[in-house]
């Protein structure tokens, strides 16, 4: 009987034994399965772009401030749920709350928002959920403040004179620290910069191994979106020399090429996942 009971406890042993080798190997597996999905999906993603659309950029915010529960504070809040609806239906739009004859003129908000051109109509509105949520954090109570994510921008004001209006000031630049001598690069590069400057919205351009895209935001006319690409096209040019990528950001457009491969999941440029004040365009 004891011997028995000794050799039932072993084969419970055993079994105990191999199911935690089982259970083991079901860990492995899914752990390797669940990394390739996050690969199969950087890969679909087109270059990660959607899956960083939230990384931040710039900011730009005003010195002047309003006061809390002020009229404008109550018109902002308005705007901020306004963007926050629109956003799930159209990628880009404007805004006037509070300009009506009864509203004291210094409560009324300007504001509109935009998403990068390519991105799905889900991670529009993702990108600028977080850009309402932020702004308030990055910008406390400031009259006027722009917020550039990867996916978006957002920006309002208390004078509406910036909508539809040319603006060609620098915003933002980043060049590569990776610099090349290659002249077909600087070939295939200009091959995609004189393509992008003929964007009428958003355009993507690729030459060889080198890729780009630009935008214009939804209010400039052709004209204006013209212009100001070709204004950005040539501070890329001037500012980042020989550099394997790079971004400029004016007022109301971008544009930005990189050689293929320098971009990965980790962020434009290795360096865009700081959220320090050292990257704020304070005015």
């Amino acid at each position: 009987m004891k011997e028995r009971f000794i050799f039932v406890e072993k084969q419970e042993e055993k079994m105990s034994t191999t199911l935690q080798a089982d259970s083991g190997y079901r860990i492995i597996l899914f752990l390797r399965l669940s990394s390739l999905l996050v690969f199969l999906s950087s890969v679909v993603s087109g270059h990660g772009y959607p899956s960083r659309a939230h990384m931040f950029v710039y900011a730009v915010c005003s010195q002047e401030k309003y006061q809390p529960n002020s009229p404008f504070e109550g018109n902002l809040n308005s705007f901020l749920s306004s963007v926050v609806s629109s956003s799930s239906e159209v990628t880009y739009n404007s805004f006037a709350i509070g300009n009506e004859s009864s509203t004291p003129q210094e409560g009324t908000v300007y504001g509109l928002y935009q998403c990068r051109g390519d991105l799905h109509p889900i991670d529009c509105s993702k990108c600028v959920g977080r850009s309402v949520n932020q702004i308030g954090l990055v910008c406390p109570y400031a009259l006027g403040a722009s917020l550039q994510l990867e996916g978006c921008l957002l920006r309002y004001e208390h004078v509406g004179d910036f909508l539809g209006k040319l603006d060609t000031s620098l915003r933002f630049k980043k060049c590569s620290k990776g610099v090349t001598s290659d002249v077909e690069f600087f070939r295939r590069r200009d091959d995609v910069l004189a393509d992008l400057q003929t964007a009428n919205g958003f355009r993507v351009s690729s030459s060889g191994l080198v890729e780009g895209f630009a935008q214009c935001l939804g209010d400039l006319s052709l004209s204006d979106c013209s212009s100001c690409l070709s204004d950005a096209v040539g501070k890329l040019k001037t500012l980042c020399g020989s550099a394997a990528a790079a971004d400029v950001f004016l007022g109301q457009c971008y544009a930005r090429y990189w050689a293929s491969g320098y971009y990965d999941e980790s962020g434009i440029f290795h360096s865009l996942t700081s959220f320090s004040l050292s990257h704020y365009n304070i005015q």
